[in-house]
């Protein structure tokens, strides 16, 4: 891959690297995490910090829904949400110590298994990834699928994103070498929209709003939508579970009842999603999380891709398996190791939830 010197956020790829290098022991909590009877605190005592890659995008719509709807309070929770544009970032923070959890992409705990991480997700918040992959209106005839990828600037959040991961994936199961393509981390919304106005990037990967406002301002057109399962299966041979939040192994053991009452509120946001439409959930948010794309548009976004959540919260049995298989293709980091899937996420905390 070629870098893109003019994006400082390449440089966070080091701190990335060094923060990886640093493998903790331990496995996954598995059933070992139950508090001990009686047990009313733990070391965190309701204190938490969440980064988020990206807080203002669907994907990750449940982490302040809960905020909105008052269930952080409601479990006797202190979380502190900060955002973070790309997860690869928010993931280097949390194993520097910096937050207890991250918002991101459930593929993240294989590629850092892979490395000898011990990280797990606590509750999986989407069954298919939510993204799209755009390209520039003026291309539409030449670049007709991943196959055409050969020599173009792709736009992802950043190197060692999941977008990063999706991509290579798609560039290299189309038969591309994705050196032969620039992967340019340029974020979502009004970054993301800039380079594909500008022509700084080709393609790019991105979400809703940014998804939306792209298409009505007539600037892209959708190449590869992994906004439904079927267009998932299709893209990427199978269920891949995406959002989740995740924590290090060691944080979940020392802090179960802390854990179990995020995974309580986050449940609880899951079953509200399902139970409303996009303009009500609308009504609950922040007006600047869809400022960019406008009411209507956000309204109409969630609409149509509200499949993409995950109605329980329960890890789909079938997904880990093609999060796997889709790293293996190409991610050095996992690709001859031997990854105990099972170590990567636990359903124990859902399973419990009130």
């Amino acid at each position: 891959m070629k870098n893109n010197p003019r994006s400082p956020r390449l440089r966070m790829l080091a701190g990335a690297g060094i923060a990886a290098a640093l493998a903790l022991t331990g496995c996954s909590s598995g059933g070992g995490a139950a508090p001990t009877a009686g047990a009313t605190a733990d070391s965190a005592n309701g204190t938490v910090s969440i980064m988020v890659g990206g807080l203002n995008k669907q994907i990750y719509l449940p982490f302040k829904l809960a905020e909105q709807l008052g269930y952080y309070k409601e479990q006797g929770l202190t979380v502190t949400l900060s955002d973070e544009p790309a997860g690869v970032d928010a993931t280097t923070n949390m194993l520097a110590g910096k937050v207890d959890g991250v918002g991101g992409f459930y593929d993240h705990t294989i590629d850092l298994a892979g490395l000898g991480q011990q990280v797990e997700s606590v509750v999986n918040m989407l069954t298919t990834p939510g993204e799209v992959e755009l390209c520039r209106t003026d291309l539409k005839s030449t670049v007709k699928s991943a196959a055409d990828f050969k020599g173009l600037n792709l736009g992802i959040t950043d190197v060692g994103s999941s977008t990063d991961f999706l991509t290579q994936y798609l560039t290299k199961n189309a038969g591309v070498d994705p050196a032969t393509t620039t992967r340019i981390g340029v974020q979502s919304g009004a970054t993301l929209i800039g380079a594909i106005q500008h022509k700084n990037v080709d393609c790019a990967m991105t979400t809703e709003p940014t998804v939306s406002q792209l298409l009505a301002t007539g600037d892209a057109y959708i190449l590869l939508d992994m906004r439904t399962a079927a267009g998932t299966s299709k893209a990427l041979g199978g269920e891949y579970p995406a959002t989740s939040l995740y924590m290090k192994t060691s944080y979940v053991k020392q802090n179960p009842i802390t854990v179990q009452k995020l995974v309580n509120a986050y449940v609880k946001t899951l079953a509200y999603i399902q139970a409303h439409d996009g303009a009500q959930i609308a009504a609950k948010m922040p007006a600047d999380y869809y400022a960019g794309a406008g009411l209507a548009a956000y309204v109409k976004a969630f609409d149509s891709e509200k499949g993409i959540y995950n109605p329980t919260g329960i890890m789909p049995p079938n997904g880990p398996p093609t999060n796997l298989k889709v790293l293996s293709l190409f991610n050095k980091n996992v690709q001859g190791k031997t990854i105990d899937l099972k170590s990567t996420y636990t359903d124990q905390f859902v399973k419990a939830a009130k």
